[in-house]
């Protein structure tokens, strides 16, 4: 949902506010930022309430854990930029700032150039909206025509095509991953091990996540900080180090090997 919000108050934005990169982003802000924060607020909330924790107790945490993060992050971020050499720019692979970058080329295109209309070199991009509207209808009519195909009722094209929006920043060699996982926990252990699925699926998706947290901060302090190397391997090729050398290139297919934000 957020994710369509966003791209929605792109091109809304370019074609409303082309040549101010500063309105831009304040459309965005109101049009997807606020959204987004309500939504993992609904999302913390729901995990408050699955381990039965009283809303009244809940809520006051989130506001404690946003003021110490918002200290936290604003520290780290002033230790990072003076310490780490060539952050966030081609130089430094490891600390490249993609999210960061993602939304400058964002405010670039759609603030400044206002490239998503029907003269730019952007607009086939456009046909997407088109696309879109038409695969849900189109897997819904299959669906009807031919009831005794069971497996059609399960295609769903929004929630497909909703993880392509993530490609930016997100680098290429995560898709495999996600699908792996996705397959062996919603499909392999649903079908043949249903009650530890419905049991501990969420609970390890958390910890999961709650692990890699975790693992993040320790390569940070132990390897990172002391400028140890991650080992190569072929995996790790192309400038964002995932495997795709061609991850970095714009849409004429030529790679810049000096790209600032």
């Amino acid at each position: 949902m957020t994710m369509t919000a966003i791209v929605a108050s792109d091109v809304i934005s370019s074609l409303i506010v082309s040549g101010n990169p500063i309105a831009y982003l304040t459309f965005r802000t109101f049009a997807y930022t606020c959204q987004n924060q309500v939504l993992i607020y609904l999302m913390n909330s729901k995990i408050g309430h699955y381990m039965k924790i009283p809303p009244r107790i809940v809520f006051p945490l989130f506001i404690l854990a946003s003021i110490i993060t918002s200290i936290i992050q604003y520290i780290t971020a002033i230790y990072l930029l003076n310490h780490l050499p060539h952050i966030c720019t081609s130089k430094n692979p490891v600390w490249r700032c993609l999210s960061l970058q993602n939304t400058h080329t964002s405010s670039i295109i759609f603030g400044v150039t206002g490239s998503f209309i029907w003269s730019s070199q952007y607009s086939s991009m456009l046909y997407g909206f088109l696309i879109g509207t038409i695969l849900p209808i189109l897997s819904w009519l299959l669906w009807k025509i031919f009831p005794h195909i069971k497996w059609l009722a399960l295609i769903n094209f929004p929630i497909f095509l909703m993880a392509t929006t993530n490609f930016p920043p997100a680098p290429a060699a995560e898709f495999p991953s996600w699908f792996l996982i996705g397959f062996i926990f919603n499909f392999i252990l649903y079908r043949y091990a249903h009650n530890w699925w419905e049991k501990y699926a969420y609970i390890f998706s958390i910890a999961m996540s709650c692990g890699v947290a975790i693992c993040s901060f320790i390569i940070f302090l132990a390897f990172q900080l002391n400028h140890t190397d991650f080992p190569q391997w072929w995996g790790l090729g192309g400038i964002n180090r995932d495997g795709c050398p061609l991850d970095s290139a714009n849409f004429s297919g030529f790679i810049s090997t000096e790209r600032y934000i």
